[in-house]
């Protein structure tokens, strides 16, 4: 079975699951998996990009190019947005590989527009890493009864907060006009799946609910004081992590809503201390009655389970969430997990067992959790251990890899 991802996210979740499933298929001897990228970071002979300095640039101007329509559009919806109306690659190159499924990740950014993933012939499987496939431009949207992507894009139901261009509608219609043949849609959660199948654009498409994989000889419990040693953490402190690529930034990270939650944590703990992974520290840094412990931006999965090893809690604060890898890298190595009780992250905790999930969006009760996870190290201890088996059984590259040979087969008939 010769399988061909597309991704072109480079550094973002999506790029890191997609790469994460190409390995996990390289290693079983029942597929050949290959992947296409924007944008080459590694070694792996098995993935191609652009090459040479010519062929980067280039790759960089379809980029600005492709996001040049959603200036167009003025919202106060501080989310990403995508055109994709620039291509990188052609269906006829797609259509003219070995290929047996081809399988697409995250494709925006000038990697492969609307139009011609409505010409691809082979069998496609695509894995949604958020709402962009089924909404107009944007990549995340409210969820409710009423939302566009629901009842779908006309020219009445807009924003009216929004000004200049639709362009999420001119993008919706050109979905709705491209993609006559239905795809076999694969998401990470239960929430998306959820979402995609009350979408009017997929509402009748064949939806099936595969978590992302992880590599769990990398991601494991490694002894706390070793972990801590390795990074020069605090060995007494209680610490609290939070990690998101800008997550201090990004309105749907939660970053406000655990700001208020650890200003009433630091209150009755007064030995706890934050690690914040993901961005290098600001100019003002918030305070918060307790120090924070700001790590930059790591990619190697090595020191990422030092650091996941080396913290006493994870907290996903995030509003809305498809399946968060911080969520299951963190249970992966034996990590309690504190989040909100919504959307994807109720696929990563269950409440009482493998961590806390607080009412949606309360800060105080997601103070409680956190609290309640580290006021008593039996309990902590069990808690992870239920975490690490967690990860064992939903996870691993055997169990995530036959599930998607099953999907392949079945796009295939």
């Amino acid at each position: 079975m010769n399988i061909s991802l597309l991704s072109s996210d480079s550094i973002g979740g999506a790029a890191r699951a997609a790469l994460r499933l190409h390995q996990a298929l390289v290693a079983d001897s029942q597929v050949n998996s290959k992947m296409i990228v924007r944008q080459k970071v590694n070694d792996d002979w098995r993935i191609t990009g652009p090459e040479g300095k010519l062929a980067n640039a280039a790759s960089m101007f379809r980029l600005t190019l492709d996001g040049l329509p959603t200036h167009l559009q003025r919202t106060a919806k501080l989310i990403p947005h995508s055109a994709a109306w620039v291509s990188t690659i052609s269906s006829n190159a797609i259509n003219h590989s070995d290929a047996d499924v081809i399988n697409l990740h995250w494709i925006c950014a000038g990697f492969l527009s609307i139009e011609e993933i409505g010409r691809i012939t082979k069998p496609v499987v695509w894995t949604l890493h958020d709402m962009w496939p089924f909404c107009g431009a944007e990549h995340l949207a409210k969820y409710d009864e009423n939302s566009r992507w629901h009842t779908g894009y006309s020219k009445t139901n807009r924003d009216p907060l929004d000004r200049g261009l639709d362009i999420d509608r001119w993008v919706w219609l050109r979905k709705q006009k491209a993609w006559q043949r239905p795809m076999h849609i694969v998401t990470p959660s239960r929430w998306m799946a959820e979402c995609a199948s009350s979408s009017l654009l997929m509402h009748n498409w064949n939806i099936t609910v595969i978590p992302n994989t992880l590599d769990l000889n990398k991601y494991k419990p490694i002894p706390k004081l070793l972990a801590r040693n390795i990074l020069c953490l605090p060995l007494k402190a209680k610490l609290i992590m939070f990690g998101a690529i800008r997550g201090v930034e990004a309105q749907h990270k939660g970053w406000d809503l655990l700001q208020t939650a650890l200003t009433r944590v630091a209150q009755h703990l007064p030995d706890a201390q934050c690690i914040i992974f993901g961005q290098n520290e600001p100019k003002d840094p918030p305070t918060i009655g307790m120090p924070l412990n700001w790590m930059g931006h790591l990619h190697d999965d090595y020191t990422l389970a030092l650091l996941y090893s080396a913290a006493d809690v994870v907290v996903v604060p995030s509003r809305q969430e498809n399946l968060p890898q911080t969520g299951t890298e963190a249970h992966a190595c034996g990590c309690p997990v504190v989040a909100f009780d919504a959307t994807g992250l109720r696929d990563v905790v269950v409440h009482g067992q493998t961590g806390y999930l607080a009412g949606p969006y309360s800060s105080e009760d997601l103070a409680k959790g956190i609290e309640w996870v580290l006021a008593d190290e039996e309990r902590h201890a069990r808690l992870s251990a239920l975490a690490r088996e967690r990860a064992v059984r939903l996870w691993s590259h055997q169990v995530v890899v036959s599930q998607y040979q099953e999907v392949f087969r079945r796009a295939m008939e």
